[in-house]
């Protein structure tokens, strides 16, 4: 039954904006900027259900979505739009997430641990065990940023693996690692499927797909393509790879190119609209679904920029800064200075307090 859902995301999208530099970054989330920035829609409402036990695969060409959804999931970035609920704790694999590069292997082991809520004893108990998995040798004692990204995959792995979370989520991560690595990691999947536990596992072998997940998930250029059984839904991704390879490079560049087009001029006013219709057609008995779908797709998202409020906060606070500072330069007290604000044009080199003349 749908209640006894492990994830459950819907009309989730996710938004970029194309920043060309840093400064126009800090004006937007200030809300300062009137320029237009371009922006990119890398998931355009999407929307399934992952069940206890179950393991989903995530396929689709490079830039789909299928990481966004999984860092989604996993609570790395925050959605746009859209509900997103988590039931359990959850591990992300990944050759760039979750490691620091200026710590240790040894150092990143126990930072990850602590962050999932272990302590100290459990973290020294566990500790040989995710180096020996990990089998990168003395390595572990050397900052990550000098490690390959094989290591690095299986350092990630391991303490994954180990730290036994609810929810595992695999994103490409076996891709890099040896053969000897790779059948170790399967056999650990393999034994948390047989656990009962939740797996996401994203991958471009489709014969890793196939071998490991119940379900799959083809993302195509921000949209869900088609969710259902392995076997139908790789099947169906196959003869699209088949298709877009026998078409020409003009005609691959024409595909893509529309296909992105579609992402940046993605609409989420009538995506909402869509929706709101959609929803009324199947219970016209309802009212005010309006305010239902608004919540629903803004009910659970943190904003990445600031609200009015905070933003009258600042400049209220960054005024205050001024104000004092300017006090400080011209010698007069704040008394002072409250009831002739002129003094703050005519510095003083004797300071004077209230009272004293």
């Amino acid at each position: 039954m749908e209640k006894d859902y492990k994830v459950k995301v819907e009309n989730v999208t996710k938004e970029y904006d194309l920043f060309k530099t840093q400064s126009e970054k800090l004006r937007s989330f200030f809300s300062v900027s009137k320029k237009r920035v371009p922006h990119f829609w890398s998931l355009m409402g999407i929307s399934l259900t992952i069940q206890p036990g179950e393991t989903l695969g995530l396929i689709g060409v490079n830039g789909s979505g299928k990481s966004t959804l999984s860092n989604i999931i996993s609570g790395i970035i925050p959605q746009t739009t859209g509900y997103v609920d988590v039931r359990g704790d959850t591990s992300i694999v990944a050759i760039h997430a979750g490691l620091r590069n200026n710590l240790t292997g040894r150092e990143n082991i126990r930072l990850k641990s602590l962050m999932q809520g272990m302590t100290n004893e459990q973290i020294d108990e566990m500790m040989p065990d995710i180096i020996a998995f990990a089998d990168i040798g003395d390595f572990v004692d050397q900052p990550v940023k000098s490690y390959s990204s094989g290591m690095r995959s299986r350092l990630g792995f391991a303490i994954a693996v180990h730290i036994n979370p609810d929810i595992l989520i695999i994103d490409e991560a076996l891709s890099v690692g040896d053969d000897t690595f790779y059948q170790k990691c399967v056999d650990k999947i393999t034994e948390f499927k047989q656990e009962g536990k939740t797996i996401i596992f994203v991958s471009h072998s489709l014969k890793q797909i196939e071998m490991l997940c119940d379900k799959v998930a083809w993302i195509n250029y921000g949209e869900l393509k088609m969710v259902g059984e392995t076997k139908t839904v790789t099947n169906k991704y196959r003869e699209f790879t088949k298709w877009f390879k026998q078409l020409s490079k003009k005609e691959k560049h024409a595909f893509e190119t529309e296909r992105k087009s579609i992402q940046k001029n993605f609409s989420i006013k009538n995506y909402q609209k869509q929706i709101t219709e959609e929803m009324q057609s199947q219970h016209p008995e309802e009212k005010d679904i309006h305010s239902k779908i608004h919540k629903l797709f803004y009910g659970s998202v943190i904003s990445e920029k600031m609200s009015v409020w905070n933003q009258l906060l600042t400049w209220a606070v960054l005024l205050v800064v001024i104000f004092f500072c300017l006090v400080n330069v011209s010698g007069y007290s704040v008394g002072h200075v409250l009831s002739d604000p002129s003094l703050i044009m005519h510095p003083s080199n004797i300071l004077r307090l209230p009272g004293i003349k």
